[in-house]
């Protein structure tokens, strides 16, 4: 997948995408570019890109989140600094939607100028294996409310079916047929499918754009 310099991640609760933006940030300081993490999951307070923070400063990455991130305080808000990611064009922006339609709403402040500028991707990330996203007609109706809330279409889709810890190489082919269901239904492409990256040998060619993934480790334990 080209970069572009807004990517935006946004799906269901559980679907992963956190994880995926912390990643993809990650894949994007390691060919050198400058890179801005905004989190604005209002709905989750914890806020769980906070937990990557040091190693994200490390990589040279810069987090933005709500300062009662990781705190017992249950007030969700977004610092001032987030309505600068969309206007310094100087740097690549990676943005973590909240799950649903709820979490959605807080993109409709930046969606008119990430959609003027025009270089961005607006993933749905899904997983067949949650709940409430495991048949094509529900994650489309997931897609559908996120759009609505968000004032911005989707671009692409990404694969992130999963079982967590009990995920092996099949469990990841099996997802193939309800992904390709998912983009043949919304017109939308399967921008990548994402692996724990254990299981990337393993699937590494067998696979159109794959991409390892690594849990991000919580900093303050």
């Amino acid at each position: 997948m080209s970069e572009k310099r807004v990517t935006l991640f946004a799906g269901h609760y559980g679907s992963g995408k956190t994880n995926i933006a912390v990643n993809y940030a990650k894949l994007l300081a390691a060919k050198g570019l400058a890179v801005t993490l905004a989190d604005l999951d209002i709905v989750n307070p914890y806020f769980r890109a906070k937990d990557s923070e040091a190693v994200l400063a490390s990589l040279g990455i810069r987090l933005l989140s709500s300062p009662y991130a990781n705190s017992n305080v249950d007030l969700p808000s977004l610092p001032q600094e987030i309505y600068a990611v969309v206007d310094d064009r100087s740097r690549y922006a990676v943005l973590d939607i909240g799950g649903d339609d709820r979490g959605a709403l807080a993109l409709g402040r930046y969606a008119a100028e990430i959609t003027r500028e025009n270089d961005y991707e607006m993933l749905l990330v899904v997983n067949c294996y949650r709940p409430l996203s495991s048949s094509v007609q529900s994650t489309l109706e997931i897609l559908n409310e996120i759009e609505q809330a968000a004032g911005m279409r989707f671009t692409g889709i990404v694969n992130n079916s999963n079982l967590g810890a009990e995920t092996a190489a099949e469990t990841v082919l099996a997802s193939l047929p309800y992904a390709e269901m998912v983009a043949a239904e919304s017109g939308l492409p399967i921008r990548m499918t994402t692996v724990d990256a254990r299981l990337f040998p393993a699937l590494s060619g067998r696979i159109d754009n794959i991409i390892p993934l690594t849990l991000q480790q919580r900093d303050f334990f």
